[in-house]
């Protein structure tokens, strides 16, 4: 694989970038305006109701937070000018055809100019309403590959998927396709339109009855979701649409050079803009301040596990340079895995170490300004082993005030359901994340590392767009920036 300098490419180019206020697609564009600022232009589609808030999104959401503070330096007092001539925020909606764009002038230039379209736009809830999920991650994706298919000067469509489209597979997991009616149990019969048709009927079904409302709806659409994804071998909602995303994209495709990105769980920058940026709380990242403050005393998962993470800033370089890879390329369809497992491994037992040692060095302070104590925290290494702790320790208690709130007449009644939504909560959670807690997988990434190379022969460009994770000491990268970074997250 050999191609130009990627600096170059990106001048003078037009792309496109849905869910351009989402986490992934903030660091995207700060990157892209940092390197080369003489991008032609980057549209950005926002959900909102008019341009007017689709650039308030945007000021809002992207440019006030922290992660433009190196630009905001660079460019001063002239920010504004700069951001106002490079990028368009865009009002518009994946889940209609041509985007749901209403300014038909705008739709006509969008057509003539776009080089490249980046799809990151995604709904990452496990257990998301089955209805939201499909028209988000599998026909939006369909939706976002037309559009992309009217552009007159279209050089590639970058889709971004997840690793875990390949479900509970053990194994090594290799950077290949998945085909439109394929199934990960063998279960026969997978369409997508049917599955539509599914959510239609359902909807209909639930909003008959009379004594339905939003949350009965909305209860019945994520078990429809579920019920869908384990028929086909997928553990949850999000997985399983992504995966259909990625056939239905496949399958229409044509000439249309595509790149389709497989992060796995990505956490908090390594480098830039600075070290430690995050938003949300990631699938570790919620046992590590659940420990932190003191709520969390043990933890579920295989202490001999390898658990695939990589900062955010190298899924976009990975982004960034298989866009200039592939771009013009006719009817290619190549898949990215980007992840840790199997360059540089990352064993659960490391997320004790770090936690405990940072905590004991930096305690959490409560609000009455007493520091949280952590001690060595417990491993749960089964889900027999976890439920008999949550028997023993949450649920006979709970059977306890139960019987004493009978007998004292309902005078324990707020703290009797207090106490067991936490725990159904905790339940759910657990059920929803126990593939990722046990997984056995390892994502092969020859054809990352084939990019790897390949960016390595242009010299100083390695340094700008790193993302190799073997240079990453994941003791250091956790106890030095990740935690730090989601702490201080937490006190924004």
């Amino acid at each position: 694989m050999e191609f130009g300098s990627i600096v170059d490419f990106l001048e003078n180019k037009v792309i496109l970038i849905t869910g351009a206020t989402g986490f992934l697609a903030k660091i995207f564009v700060e990157k892209i305006l940092r390197v080369q600022p003489n991008v032609k232009k980057l549209y950005l589609l926002v959900r909102a109701p008019d341009a007017t808030a689709a650039l308030q999104r945007f000021n809002t959401e992207a440019v006030a937070k922290d992660l433009f503070k190196v630009l905001k330096e660079k460019h001063g007092t002239n920010l504004q000018k700069f951001l106002s001539e490079k990028v368009t925020p865009v009002a518009g909606d994946i889940t209609f055809e041509d985007l749901g764009l209403q300014d038909p002038s705008l739709k006509v230039e969008m057509l003539r100019d776009i080089d490249v379209v980046v799809n990151i736009a995604a709904t990452t809830n496990f257990d998301e309403r089955y209805d939201v999920a499909l028209a988000l991650n599998t026909y939006g994706a369909k939706y976002v590959l037309n559009f992309a298919k009217k552009c007159a000067n279209i050089k590639l469509l970058l889709h971004v998927s997840t690793a875990y489209v390949s479900g509970e597979k053990p194994g090594l997991i290799l950077e290949t396709p998945y085909y439109l009616g394929e199934s990960l149990n063998g279960t026969s019969g997978l369409d997508i339109d049917e599955e539509r048709k599914i959510v239609q009927e359902k909807l209909k079904e639930v909003k008959s009855d009379q004594n339905a409302n939003d949350n009965s709806i909305k209860i019945a659409m994520k078990k429809l979701g579920m019920e869908r994804s384990n028929h086909y071998g997928w553990p949850n909602t999000y997985v399983f649409t992504k995966a259909l995303g990625e056939m239905i994209i496949g399958h229409l495709k044509g000439d249309m050079p595509v790149v389709i990105i497989r992060p796995t769980i990505v956490t908090s920058t390594y480098k830039e803009p600075f070290p430690g940026w995050v938003e949300g709380i990631r699938t570790i990242d919620s046992l590590v301040l659940g420990y932190g403050k003191g709520k969390l005393t043990c933890f579920l998962g295989d202490p001999e596990a390898v658990y695939d993470v990589v900062p955010a800033d190298m899924v976009v370089n990975t982004m960034i340079a298989s866009i200039a890879a592939h771009a013009n390329q006719t009817s290619c369809e190549t898949i990215y895995h980007v992840g840790s497992s199997v360059s540089n491994p990352f064993q659960f037992t490391t997320i004790q170490r770090c936690g405990y040692l940072y905590f004991t060095e930096h305690p959490w302070i409560e609000k009455d300004g007493k520091a949280v104590i952590v001690g060595e925290v417990k491993v749960l290494n089964s889900m027999v082993s976890f439920h008999r702790y949550i028997a023993l320790r949450y649920l006979l208690p709970l059977q306890v005030l139960q019987f004493v709130n009978f007998i004292s007449c309902q005078a324990f009644a707020g703290t009797y359901k207090n106490l067991k939504r936490k725990i159904t909560f905790v339940l759910r959670l657990v059920d929803l994340y126990k593939p990722y807690l046990f997984t056995k997988c390892f994502y092969d990434d020859m054809n990352t590392e084939k990019l790897r190379i390949a960016v390595r022969k242009m010299g100083d460009e390695e340094n700008i767009f790193y993302f190799d994770p073997r240079i990453l000491n994941w003791a250091d990268y956790f106890q030095k920036i990740h935690i730090p970074g989601l702490r201080h997250r937490e006190f924004k």
